[in-house]
């Protein structure tokens, strides 16, 4: 029997690499202890610093922390209950290399100085087809990760959502973002791919990727830089809805396209 959400989130408050910081306890004038100071004080090296931003259950940030030792990895969510079995696993393994952040992502910029971190996962984050302020791969998102994010850092995005991946494909060429790779169908694409590490990082599945797959959906996969020059502008187009919502539920509304 799984543990309830209370066990987790106690088992969680004594693990030495979670920080928690909800949305209900943030102060706009508190500065995060472990700001422009992770390298220095918690993984205790120069490794580039690697965001998995709505993390999930963490599988991402831990599948890549295996896969490279020499960088560090950090799960952000504010679902504590689902990153507490990341979070309990690396801790198992000793995996030195990761930590978990359960925050609200859109006050990502509080937690991280100017530069501070190398590139940022987006692993099958809500679509957010009603709003685009909400999508973590709007412009909106995309200054805030300019604060923290290397200059020309890369952005990887990974979904089964044709609406976020066509918006965010739109995005990047209305911007004139440097694309490093990118496929509508991923898995079809990894079976004629002959790097073995790239195979290796796309590779990794998680819990709802599975689902996705299960269902016949194809994965798509992003990668993009992000100057920090330029000013960034949202692409006025009409995208066609997901006919689905998350597995095994329907999409709220009765409209067919958004912006």
């Amino acid at each position: 029997m799984s543990k309830n959400k209370l066990s987790k989130f106690a088992d969680m408050a004594s693990y030495p690499h979670v920080f928690e910081a909800p949305f209900q306890a943030l102060d706009t004038e508190a500065q995060f202890e472990l700001k422009g100071k992770w390298h220095e004080q918690f993984f205790k090296n120069n490794n580039p610093i690697v965001l998995e931003l709505g993390c999930g259950r963490g599988e991402y940030t831990v599948g890549l922390a295996r896969l490279f030792p020499d960088k560090n990895f950090i799960g952000v969510d504010i679902k504590g209950a689902r990153m507490w079995s990341g979070a309990t696993e690396s801790l198992k393994e000793g995996l030195t290399n990761v930590a978990f952040l359960r925050i609200n992502i859109e006050f990502i910029q509080r937690f991280f100085a100017p530069g501070e971190v190398a590139e940022i996962w987006l692993t099958f984050s809500d679509p957010q087809m009603k709003k685009a302020t909400k999508r973590l791969t709007s412009t909106y998102f995309m200054e805030r990760y300019r604060t923290f994010l290397q200059d020309g850092g890369l952005i990887h995005l990974k979904t089964d959502s044709n609406f976020l991946f066509t918006y965010t494909t739109y995005m990047v060429e209305k911007n004139a973002l440097p694309v490093r790779f990118t496929t509508s169908d991923l898995y079809h694409h990894l079976l004629e791919e002959t790097d073995a590490e790239v195979k290796q990082i796309l590779g990794i599945r998680t819990y709802y990727e599975q689902q996705w797959l299960d269902r016949g959906l194809s994965i798509k996969y992003l990668k993009f830089q992000l100057p920090h020059e330029g000013e960034l502008l949202e692409p006025e187009v009409e995208i066609e809805l997901d006919d689905y919502r998350s597995y095994n539920r329907s999409k709220r509304s009765s409209l067919e396209t958004s912006k």
